[in-house]
């Protein structure tokens, strides 16, 4: 997907895959990944979730990574977190935002994920991917998973996706199959599904949609 589209959402507010409320997927499997207090959680394409104040309320540090600047703009302003913006001289299309939230450090990334380093994120413990995977068209989601692995350096995910029939609606987001989650996570997680229950895209309210949670544990 290209950038002039994602800025082109946000500009026109067509961002109805932002919720008001926490996703309860992640209030109820989060537990799954078996993280100390104080973990690193990183949340790729995060846009202004609101999520991420839920991980950080719950004792967690944040970093995420989101295209669109307007959107991390909007987290920080609409959370009312005071932030500092860091800029690297040497890397012109990247910054980083910082601020906190009950005593807990929220990173985001102005930047093309792809655009990243590990030594750019630093130690991540965990990854929640709500929105990004199900946001790459086919062609893209073997690149990005295999960066996001690199970045977290094979960190455990919980990975929410969706299936619908895509005959009714091409997406984004996109319908993706439990075969190629398989395909795109197995070489290098254990993989579990932890739920799979009907969901309503706001896009298309008439579909009938699953939404899947799964389990991705580094082997």
């Amino acid at each position: 997907m290209n950038p002039e589209f994602w800025q082109a959402r946000w500009q026109e507010k067509r961002i109805g895959f932002n919720q008001p409320d926490v996703n309860p997927l992640l209030i109820k499997y989060f537990k799954a990944l078996n993280l100390p207090i104080g973990s690193r959680v990183f949340v790729p394409l995060c846009g202004k979730s609101i999520d991420m104040v839920w991980l950080a309320t719950q004792g967690y540090d944040v970093v995420g990574v989101e295209l669109v600047e307007t959107a991390v703009q909007e987290f920080f302003t609409e959370q009312a977190i005071p932030y500092t913006v860091i800029e690297d001289a040497n890397k012109p299309n990247i910054k980083c935002y910082t601020g906190e939230i009950a005593d807990r450090s929220i990173a985001l990334w102005v930047a093309d994920i792809f655009a990243l380093s590990a030594d750019d994120m630093g130690h991540i413990d965990a990854v929640y991917d709500r929105a990004a995977l199900i946001a790459m068209p086919p062609e893209m989601r073997p690149k990005y998973s295999e960066q996001v692995r690199k970045l977290s350096n094979n960190a455990s995910q919980l990975l929410l996706t969706l299936n619908y029939d895509q005959n009714e609606w091409a997406g984004p987001p996109f319908s993706i199959s439990s075969e190629q989650v398989q395909q795109y996570y197995s070489s290098q997680y254990q993989i579990t599904e932890l739920e799979g229950e009907p969901s309503t895209l706001n896009a298309a309210p008439e579909m009938a949609v699953r939404e899947y949670v799964w389990l991705l544990l580094g082997k």
